[in-house]
């Protein structure tokens, strides 16, 4: 199973789970908030990380750092190593 389809199942279930809380009657609350809590647990610490780590598994960590010359790049400007060169 590739990790897309994991994650996939993680989103699915959460979410079953955090519309099965509510939907829950009031004399069930505690259940219902622990439903809810697990649904939303599992989102932001298992299925994020996941999803994130999935999507930048093959880029440079380079290109999203603030440096002067990514900075100059995002202002139009030439390089520093393009203008030495001149």
């Amino acid at each position: 199973m590739k990790l897309k389809h994991i994650i996939t199942v993680i989103v699915i279930a959460s979410f079953g789970s955090i519309i099965y809380g509510y939907t829950l009657d009031v004399d069930e609350q505690d259940t219902a908030h622990k439903f809810i809590g697990a649904g939303t647990l599992a989102l932001f610490l298992i299925a994020m990380p996941l999803f994130l780590y999935k999507e930048s598994k093959h880029r440079k960590w380079d290109d999203y750092m603030l440096n002067e010359e990514n900075v100059r790049k995002m202002q139009g400007k030439p390089s520093k190593k393009d203008s030495d060169n001149q």
